[in-house]
């Protein structure tokens, strides 16, 4: 069989583009690239294959993945296996819904709109909060968007995180404030409770402190104290930013019964799959005083000319909407369609069912805690209260236990020594509404024979 390349440029085309650029050849559009930088070889590849056989060799490798649905998991440190109502992939599989791009005639665009608006309003009533946005990435970059957002509103230049905080969060945190002359302080922790250290992290904050940044269960799944680090923020004139797991609304209080000027989180529990991590969705909701503030959009409802419901995108301050270097953040891609399934799976949840799913985390993670502290060589090392994740020290290298709780179809994690170095041998357990008794007592056995 021959093989040909697909190449969509004529010559001519070719041609007629590098002159419009003024440049004489290809290899100019990469100049600026340093010589000793460039891979000059061949590269290591096999033969090209026709798209039949490509075909059959990508179906080959895709059958090398595993059916997470076969496996119980008790995998968290962010992205968590809990159950998705089969109506939830009903309804953004539409055809009507089934697309990642921006509505940029908006107001043609009323099924998409509406969307965003009752995912708005779910998630201020889920938070507690008076306005919600649409497109954020993850909650790693909306709680870093949420860090800029303090920072220009106060015009200070200081972020205290504790290190309780995702590192994840800590590192786009940094990311993001690169640059910008912003200081990222890094507040310690407990070493008894494994939440922030009050007492430390009152000597960090002061009146150069833009805002205090907190989450709440952090990311050992303790529960933090928030009333506290909450007034800790305010005295100082600082904003208070809570990252939260939006499954524990069901039973913990709402940021803004604290005093949260800004609340954010992953969104992924809310009917949105593990799916290799990602494409997932964050979500931002605020104190109306910072909705001018807020990266992304916000769609609002409103009458037509002729007193009919309809929606409009209120706000729009992504530089693709306006100018640059007046956008308040360069959020470019779309997460409507994960949002729009968050909103699904909270409409079918209800109030009722979201504090049925929370209430069961609990109770099978407590249940998990104490199969596992009871192990030899075991050990739960933090005693503050917690929701649905957990730390346990092992006696073995977490890729050894893993090795062997694969057999089980199960796996644990993440090693916590990755990002804490004191913490060495210890991981991350989480158990959601998903996991049965028999799977929890199995990880037990499966943990115990190892000790």
């Amino acid at each position: 069989m021959v093989h040909s390349p697909y190449l969509p440029n004529t010559e001519a085309d070719r041609r007629a583009m590098l002159a419009e650029l003024g440049l004489e050849s290809v290899e100019d559009l990469f100049r600026d690239i340093p010589e000793k930088v460039r891979f000059r070889g061949s590269l290591d590849l096999p033969p090209a294959l026709s798209e039949p056989e490509l075909l059959t060799h990508m179906k080959t490798l895709a059958g090398r993945n595993a059916n997470a649905s076969e496996w119980a998991l008790f995998l968290g440190g962010g992205a968590y296996d809990h159950f998705i109502p089969s109506v939830v992939g009903h309804v953004i599989g539409r055809s009507e819904f089934y697309t990642a791009y921006t509505p940029y005639q908006a107001e043609v665009s009323q099924g998409v709109l509406q969307t965003i608006y009752e995912y708005q309003s779910l998630i201020t009533r889920l938070t507690g909060m008076d306005v919600a946005n649409a497109s954020m990435y993850d909650g790693a970059s909306a709680m870093a968007e949420a860090a800029l957002i303090a920072c220009a509103a106060t015009r200070r230049k200081k972020v205290v995180v504790p290190s309780t905080v995702s590192p994840e969060y800590r590192e786009t945190i940094r990311t993001y404030t690169a640059g910008q002359r912003i200081e990222v302080v890094l507040a310690p922790y407990d070493g008894e409770t494994g939440t922030a250290d009050l007492s430390e992290l009152e000597k960090l904050v002061d009146g150069d402190t833009a805002a205090v940044l907190l989450q709440h269960p952090n990311y050992f799944g303790c529960l933090e104290d928030p009333e506290e680090v909450s007034r800790l923020a305010h005295g100082v004139g600082a904003l208070f930013v809570i990252g939260v797991d939006p499954i524990s609304l069901g039973v913990l209080r709402a940021p803004g019964e604290y005093g949260a000027d800004i609340a954010v989180g992953e969104g992924q529990p809310l009917g949105n799959p593990l799916s290799f991590g990602g494409p997932y969705l964050g979500f931002f909701a605020a104190t109306e005083k910072l909705i001018r503030r807020m990266p992304g959009r916000i769609a609002g409802a409103t009458v037509d000319k002729d007193g009919d419901r309809g929606f409009v995108l209120t706000f729009q301050t992504r530089e693709q909407h306006i100018r640059r270097e007046k956008a308040t953040s360069n959020i470019c891609s779309n997460e409507a369609l994960n949002a729009l399934a968050a909103a699904v799976y909270l409409t079918v949840m209800g109030r009722e069912g979201l504090v049925e799913v929370a209430k069961l985390c609990l109770h099978k993670a407590h249940y998990t805690r104490e199969r596992l502290s009871a192990l030899p060589g075991f050990r739960t090392p933090f005693r503050a209260p917690f929701f649905k994740e957990f730390v346990v020290s092992g006696p073995r290298p977490l890729e050894e236990l893993n090795r062997s709780l694969a057999q089980r179809r199960m796996l644990v994690g993440p090693d916590l020594g990755r990002h804490y170095p004191e913490l060495e041998g210890s991981f991350l357990v989480a158990v959601t509404e998903k996991r049965t008794r028999a799977e929890i007592d199995g990880l037990a056995d499966g943990l115990g024979g190892l000790a």
